[in-house]
């Protein structure tokens, strides 16, 4: 008898709190008296667990199951108590029906949680790194145009109209004859011939097909991956933010080369903004940087670093580096923009003065930073050497840390391309820019940037 009292008492126990924990005790026993009486009495409480549910799920099916195995007793007839038998079992069908609707949500938010699989994540890791290889081809192709002076030998934009280029000489013969209405040809390239429009126009047509297979690049896979899920999360309005970007990019392009396509000052030649042609450098160079630090996350297993008082230091001075990296190509844009290499060839002095005669020649002051070639030249050779110097005292610094294999071998990358940099830049200015070093320096622009984010995304804090 003891036993048996104490087993009821226990039987007892287990039932109330399972209803306590639910917040239901209240509202169900007072409507049902009975029921629960009889539940405690008679029913044992069985727990029926799934690893995808909480704790509170289990208990929550648990109880559903005591009372589904209530309904279907025929214990119901024994019942007596005013509250008729049809409106005790609607009740328990409710309570059943809340019951099952809730574990299904459990079991729902459970599945969402689970991890992308490895594999997934490699290939959308690779994906986003092609993406950055081919924003790279396109960065070097827009350097190589606006070098050449091919950039406005297309005087039109259609996205889909404007992919089919001239075949017969007709055709050819048809775009020249409207390129020689703008500006371009008739005070730089009044004498140039066919032929000579000919390879100007496929350098721009190369660049501009070139952005567009980035586009096919970007999206068909985007897609594919967004329907298969295998993008988390925080990743989906990323990929939105790529694509917007690149959208922007191409927009961003033609306003750049209408720029060009009017008539210039009587003191000027005709060159597309220097503004807008930085705008469509630095987006290009943000959404590159964007997308090379998620392809990273998705390929690179984070190693922990060892405690160090320099290593918040470090961490910090790796984004100002990276920060400055940018600017500084930024800055360059704008050489490119006013052709400012030209104007003082030697180093480090210019025309055997620190500081030129004729760095404050444009009224008001704050134009020149922006629109004085002197001034930009100027402001470019301070910033690179500045950066030179930032990048060496970075790899100082961060000797003072025990830093894993592969954040050393970034840093080291990044010491090296410093000096080559720097020394590209000199010999550009040096050899009045030719070609080939230009379209060097600004591609090792881009490859300085790619291993300040390198180690700064090695050095990364990680939420433990």
């Amino acid at each position: 008898m003891v036993l048996g009292a104490a087993w009821r008492s226990s039987l007892i126990l287990n039932f109330n709190q399972q209803i306590l924990i639910q917040g239901f005790s209240s509202r169900f026993c007072g409507r049902f008296p009975s029921v629960c009486k009889l539940a405690r009495s008679d029913l044992h409480v069985r727990h029926t667990a799934s690893s995808a549910l909480t704790c509170s799920s289990r208990l929550r099916l648990g109880l559903l199951t005591q009372l589904s195995h209530f309904v279907k007793t025929s214990q119901l007839a024994r019942l007596h108590v005013r509250t008729r038998p049809l409106k005790v079992q609607r009740g328990l069908q409710h309570v059943s029906r809340r019951f099952q609707s809730s574990g299904i949500a459990d079991a729902g938010a459970a599945q969402q949680a689970q991890t992308i699989p490895a594999h997934a994540q490699k290939i959308v890791g690779w994906w986003l790194m092609g993406c950055c290889g081919m924003v790279v081809g396109a960065v070097v192709l827009g350097g190589v145009t606006r070098l050449t002076e091919s950039g406005l030998s297309m005087t039109d934009w259609h996205l889909i109209k404007g992919m089919k280029p001239p075949r017969t000489q007709e055709e050819w013969q048809a775009e020249f004859d409207r390129y020689k209405q703008f500006p371009e040809y008739k005070y730089v390239h009044h004498d140039i011939t066919l032929d000579e429009f000919k390879w100007i126009w496929r350098m721009e047509y190369g660049h501009r097909m070139w952005g567009r297979a980035i586009g096919l690049v970007f999206l068909f896979p985007a897609v594919y991956f967004w329907k298969k899920g295998w993008f988390t999360k925080a990743m989906k309005p990323r990929v939105l933010i790529y694509g917007s970007l690149l959208l922007f990019q191409g927009l961003l392009g033609w306003y750049m080369v209408k720029s060009g396509l009017k008539e210039p000052e009587p003191t000027d030649m005709p060159r597309v903004s220097q503004y807008r042609l930085a705008s469509h450098l630095g987006s290009a160079f943000a959404l590159y940087s964007l997308m090379l630090w998620s392809g990273l996350s998705h390929l690179l297993q984070y190693r922990p670093i060892a405690d160090s008082r320099y290593l918040p230091l470090l961490r910090k001075c790796a984004h100002g580096t990276m920060a400055l990296v940018f600017f500084t190509a930024l800055s360059g844009a704008f050489v490119a923009g006013l052709d400012a290499g030209l104007v003082y060839n030697s180093f480090p002095k210019m025309a055997d003065k620190w500081v030129p005669d004729d760095i404050m020649a444009i009224e008001p002051k704050y134009k020149n930073v922006f629109e004085n070639p002197t001034t930009v030249q100027f402001d470019h050779r301070i910033l690179g050497t500045t950066t030179a110097l930032a990048v060496a005292g970075l790899w100082l610094l961060a000797r003072k840390v025990p830093l894993p294999a592969r954040a050393n071998l970034a840093v080291n990358c990044m010491l090296a391309m410093g000096a080559a940099q720097i020394t590209l830049g000199i010999c550009t200015l040096l050899y009045f820019v030719p070609t080939k070093l230009a379209a060097a320096h600004q591609s090792g622009s881009l490859t300085l940037l790619t291993l300040a984010l390198w180690f700064a995304h090695e050095i990364r804090k990680v939420p433990k």
